[in-house]
């Protein structure tokens, strides 16, 4: 188990901190500058292609062990495209590249490696900033009714083996500090996250949606040219 912690601790994104099983927000993957303050420069990296293969993960529920994959799932399937149609999001999706720092990119959403991909039977979680042009739209929101607009929306999510993953949205968890449910998701649910404030010590804002089909997609369609820029 020490061997696992060890590997953990220096693998999996810096926001990501167990303690007493519990996933705490930290630094890092939940935390961002968010939309409602103007955002740090932006310096342009190289387009970036998601990697062929994803980290399998070693994230262990409490008082339990990590989902395995269903049989079915291809090992190397990645998220590579997100879309909610209604609010006007539409954004490549990608790992956080290791030479990027542990601030997330700009104008791409990236997915949390320590988890599922769509259809591998486990959590898909997606975070982008609250930013024009990314997840601003959620945060928006979000403050009327409690998010109560977003209730039945469909969010669509592209994957490398040109695959169409099709959700809809049952919650809005607003001023979320940890990651227990999603640690916990064994209903292969999709995670969307942005932040609701410009530094850490803001809680942040979930989406969830349920699983309702998948069909083949259109190649062009699912590996869109990412354009991630560094926002430190």
């Amino acid at each position: 188990m020490r061997a696992i912690a060890d590997r953990l601790r220096t693998r999996l994104l810096p926001a990501l901190l167990l303690a007493g099983g519990v996933a705490l927000l930290g630094a890092g993957l939940l935390s961002y500058a968010s939309g409602v303050t103007p955002g740090p420069s932006a310096q342009a990296l190289a387009s970036y292609r998601p990697p062929p293969t994803i980290d399998p993960g070693l994230v262990l529920p409490p008082g339990g062990t990590a989902a395995a994959p269903t049989p079915s799932f291809p090992p190397d399937r990645v998220s590579t495209r997100v879309v909610v149609p209604r609010l006007g999001i539409d954004l490549p999706v990608i790992a956080q590249p290791p030479n990027a720092g542990a601030f997330p990119l700009c104008d791409v959403a990236l997915y949390f490696t320590a988890l599922g991909q769509p259809g591998s039977g486990r959590a898909t979680y997606i975070y982008a900033h609250a930013r024009v042009g990314m997840f601003l739209p959620l945060l928006d929101a979000s403050l009327v009714a409690n998010g109560k607009s977003m209730i039945g929306d469909t969010v669509e999510v592209y994957t490398s083996d040109d695959q169409l993953f099709v959700y809809r949205v049952t919650e809005v968890r607003r001023h979320q500090r940890d990651l227990v449910d999603a640690l916990n998701d064994t209903q292969g649910r999709l995670w969307l996250q942005t932040s609701e404030g410009p530094n850490d010590s803001y809680p942040k804002l979930q989406i969830v949606a349920d699983f309702v089909s998948s069909a083949p997609a259109d190649p062009f369609a699912a590996h869109p040219e990412a354009h991630p820029r560094q926002c430190t």
